[in-house]
């Protein structure tokens, strides 16, 4: 196999050990590979809950944290328990931390006692004890240019620095995000980027995710210390604790809007887990109670907004994709802050025929569609969008099984792709009604009126149909209902991005970053994180080309970066698995969870016929994650305790009634 391939490489020569590594982390995850990924082995030796799990950068060692307050390192590729400590704190430890260039001798642990503590592995003590923090440390972050510094996230809301080389036993504040959110904000993870060890991730209470520049912040302090007035203390200074462009937001979209009813329903949204790419240029997001978000950092997005084209040829010329005559129109054009309309006139390019490989999984994906099998429809689209990005036939259609399915999130993402087929064709039919749709799902009423009417305008021979009629109704009931008095919901102003308690109010300062957030790039579905805030979720591959997390199903789950399908599901722990680190340099996937074990997953040998952790029904494990997603609280709790809760139904949960029971054939059928 190619795995012993790579290993021969690296022991023939080692004069060509440079080489053989960089082949090695090229190839080291591959799709046979993860076809082929199954249970190593079980390393048996905490007597609580595995928390938290960290490689060393050679990739040797492998560290874990657990609720018996123990550290454990472990030789993985041997299956060996190196050394077993106790750390000191008094609580369930958290996260578990190597320090760079210490020559793998220096640990760092957080815990739920509030303290952070250092430890040297050679004497097996704890050389520094931390307590700046008030309450439970979440994580700690390191970063290889900053040798003798780290960070730590906690639940009072603070991001500590700590400088070994000092005498004093304190650190100092980095960022306190409840100057900006209130007295209940708490910091749940960070992490540094690899690449540029200037910028800081750092998730929180809520949607948004914090990109901050640590030297920025770091110069801002200095030259208050150095200002003249420096010992005066204003009211304007503390609602500026951060200078201008320190810090960038990030957040799903629709996630704002859809805020105020997971409240409602005890739906809490905080970021468990932050990581970047190995490139440093994407922000990796496990969103708890809601999906895993990608965010691009080179090419930012704003969240998607409503705006249509002014002119368009008549119906007859361009529709579903699908163009008859060459014309001329003012059309939408995608930019990084989002969809514009451009000024002049516009020529709109036939549609290319798609190649012949790429028609027939386009006409499976139609298949699967009429069978009602929305997540196979919306994978076989994916898969053909990742091959022909400029067809707006694909997006049209993804759109429609995306609403058919209407998982969390789904009708955002129908959304985006209507904007995008409407970008590629501004004629596109059936992408303008589905755009319709779609904002009156998200509760933009107004714009999904604004938008049926400018359809009506552009194709008057669907103004009557029953599809338009009923959206008609719906929206007409929305606009006149006395419920939607109670909330603005329409474009994205404050109203929807502000805070209603008094203790979780939150300054300007932090409204405006906000209104500045950017979109994702990729969600991934499947998985269910509701129960633990240590979720975590990892690029998978030298090169990114998976994305895994866990799941309160007691699975991890495997999707492809690109396509964002769901490739793999596997049985990792008997009640929850948390944490996933992938090994810095081969194919090797180190887990752990509620199980007081870590787990070591590899390619399994091709004659090990039976795998028994593999999930073969991975729609059906998806689908029970987002029933269970959606499930109230208690139904939750007697799910974990055993129960079956009849009300809980076999369809897609997360969604609104079926929209399209009435509607004709401008929405349903893919074109």
């Amino acid at each position: 196999s190619v795995l012993f391939a790579v290993v021969s490489v690296v022991l023939v020569c080692p004069m060509q050990e440079r080489g053989a590594l960089g082949f090695e982390r090229h190839y080291h995850v591959t799709d046979p590979f993860i076809r082929r990924l199954g249970l190593e082995a079980e390393l048996q030796g905490h007597s609580g809950c595995v928390n938290c799990l960290e490689w060393n950068e050679k990739g040797d060692l492998l560290a874990s944290g657990s609720d018996d307050q123990h550290t454990i390192v472990w030789d993985p590729l041997h299956h060996k328990k190196l050394l077993s400590m106790h750390t000191g704190h008094t609580a369930n430890i958290f996260s578990v931390k190597f320090l760079p260039h210490s020559g793998d001798r220096i640990l760092i642990t957080g815990a739920a006692d509030s303290k952070v503590h250092v430890h040297d592995l050679t004497v097996k003590e704890t050389v520094h004890m931390f307590g700046d923090h008030t309450n439970r440390v979440k994580r700690i972050a390191t970063a290889p240019m900053w040798p003798n510094t780290f960070w730590s996230a906690a639940e009072d809301g603070l991001i500590r620095q700590y400088d070994l080389r000092e005498n004093s036993k304190r650190s100092e504040v980095l960022i306190d995000l409840t100057e900006y959110c209130g007295q209940l904000v708490e910091a749940k993870c960070l992490t540094v980027n690899p690449q540029d060890n200037n910028y800081l991730a750092v998730g929180a209470s809520g949607p948004f995710v914090r990109l901050y520049d640590i030297r920025m912040i770091h110069n801002h302090r200095k030259s208050m210390k150095q200002s003249p007035s420096a010992g005066v203390h204003t009211f304007c200074d503390r609602q500026k604790p951060l200078p201008d462009g320190a810090a960038q937001y990030y957040v799903a979209g629709h996630l704002p809007v859809k805020l105020p009813d997971y409240n409602n329903r005890l739906r809490v949204l905080v970021a468990t887990y932050v990581t970047f790419s190995p490139d440093g240029t994407e922000l990796l997001v496990n969103m708890g109670g809601e999906q895993v978000y990608l965010f691009d950092l080179t090419y930012k997005q704003r969240p998607y907004t409503f705006l249509l084209p002014k002119k368009c040829h008549t119906s007859g010329e361009v529709q579903n994709g699908k163009t008859s005559t060459n014309g001329v129109s003012n059309g939408i054009h995608l930019h990084s802050n989002g969809f514009r309309l451009s000024e002049g006139r516009a020529h709109v390019s036939p549609q290319v025929e798609l190649p012949p490989y790429l028609e027939r999984i386009k006409q499976q994906a139609n298949e699967a569609f009429a069978c009602q099998l929305w997540t196979q429809a919306i994978q076989l689209y994916s898969k053909a969008v990742q091959k022909a990005p400029n067809n707006a036939m694909l997006y049209g259609n993804r759109a429609a099984a995306y609403m058919k399915r209407k998982w969390d999130g789904d009708h955002y993402d129908a959304l985006r792709d209507c904007l995008k087929a409407i970008s590629l064709n501004p004629c596109h039919l059936k992408a303008h009604f589905r755009l319709a749709r779609c904002l009156f799902e998200l509760k933009y009423v107004a714009e999904a009126l604004e938008c049926l009417d400018d359809f009506k305008g552009k194709f008057p021979e669907q103004a009557h149909s029953s599809a338009c009629d009923a959206l008609d109704r719906d929206i007409n009931a929305a606009l006149f209902s006395k419920s939607d008095n109670a909330e603005d919901k329409k474009g994205g102003g404050p109203i929807r991005l502000r805070a209603t308690g008094r203790k979780d109010s939150i300054s300007e300062d932090e409204m405006v970053l906000r209104e500045r957030s950017y979109d994702y790039k990729f969600r991934y579905c499947g998985h269910c994180n509701t129960t633990t805030d240590i979720k975590e979720a990892n690029f998978f591959g030298s090169n990114a080309q998976y994305i895994v997390s866990g799941s309160d199903d007691g699975s991890f789950f495997i999707w492809e970066k690109e396509t964002t399908n769901l490739v793999r599901v596997l049985q990792g722990d008997e009640s929850i698995v948390n944490c996933l680190q992938p090994h810095p340099s081969y194919c090797f996937l180190a887990t752990s969870g509620i199980d007081p074990v870590v787990r070591l997953w590899n390619p399994r040998p091709e004659s090990e016929t039976l795998n028994g952790r593999v999930v073969v029904d991975m729609e059906g494990a998806s689908q029970a994650n987002q029933r269970r997603m959606n499930a109230d609280p208690l139904e939750v709790m007697l799910l974990n305790m055993g129960y079956r809760i009849t009300g809980l139904t076999s369809g897609g949960a997360g969604g609104s009634d079926d929209e399209d029971s009435s509607e004709g054939q401008v929405q349903c059928r893919p074109s």
